[in-house]
């Protein structure tokens, strides 16, 4: 029975010395679920000149792909929302939807006190699509919002401890600065553009300077229950001045949700 014993304790060692020997890399996973509701204002001047208040409803998936050791990481982000607005005489309503997607590389510039405070920055490729629809129009009723961007990337985070419980305090800032977009012209029906073939300047180079936007989360991560949960603010205002048409949309929201971090080890002989 001794050697039994002995003889599992030495194969158990050698199985955890194969595994060490031949897990070269690890890659870890940090994935946020969340859920946000906040206050939105939406204005499009091919549907209307007034500016619409109201409610909206979000969806986010942020997930960061990080090798372990390595400075340079990637950032994953779907996000999709629902609006409904009233202006301010309260004869008109908007809906509004909008999905965006963004993908990008990260480098850590700085890591300090084990990884405690660490600022990253990165580049995103930043692709949306989405809809206004105004319930007054009987003629041009709604308006496709269609853009891409290069968005440049900044974040920051500090970990700490409270009695032995891990919190995450997470900042970041994302500014769109270079990117196409579709636009009718001023003046101009979908019916000319898709029916009749009538191009003209729809689709429209944008920068800094004629469709100054951000966006900007700030996270308070926490353990309870063996779980990790997340509550935030997230500002979202996107804006636009093409052909002759202003838009924006415009939004505040508080976000809730949950925080998973895992490792997955790639094992190679």
């Amino acid at each position: 029975m001794k050697n039994n014993k002995r003889y599992a304790c030495v194969l158990a060692a050698l199985v955890l010395a194969a595994v060490s020997a031949v897990a070269q890399e690890g890659r870890i996973i940090t994935n946020s679920k969340l859920l946000g509701i906040g206050a939105t204002n939406i204005l499009d001047t091919y549907l209307s000149p007034e500016k619409y208040n109201g409610t909206e409803l979000r969806y986010i998936s942020h997930t960061f792909r990080e090798h372990e050791g390595k400075r340079l990481y990637r950032e994953i982000i779907h996000q999709g929302n629902v609006a409904y607005a009233d202006n301010r005489s309260g004869n008109g309503n908007e809906l509004a939807g909008m999905y965006n997607f963004q993908y990008g590389w990260h480098y850590r510039l700085l890591s300090l006190e084990d990884d405690r405070l660490t600022l990253g920055v990165g580049g995103n490729i930043d692709a949306n699509l989405g809809f206004i629809y105004n319930t007054r129009n009987s003629n041009n009723p709604a308006q496709a919002r269609l853009y891409l961007n290069i968005t440049p990337v900044i974040e920051a985070a500090y970990r700490f401890r409270i009695k032995n419980s891990p919190h995450t305090l997470r900042y970041e800032l994302s500014v769109p600065l270079l990117g196409v977009m579709f636009s009718p012209n001023y003046g101009q029906s979908y019916y000319e553009i898709f029916s009749q073939g009538n191009y003209d300047h729809n689709v429209v180079p944008t920068w800094i300077g004629n469709a100054p936007s951000l966006r900007q989360l700030l996270t308070f991560d926490f353990t309870l229950w063996n779980t990790t949960f997340r509550i935030g603010y997230l500002g979202d205002f996107q804006q636009a001045k093409v052909n002759g048409l202003r838009s924006h949309v415009y939004t505040h929201s508080l976000v809730v949700g949950v925080t998973k971090r895992f490792q997955l080890i790639k094992m190679r002989p």
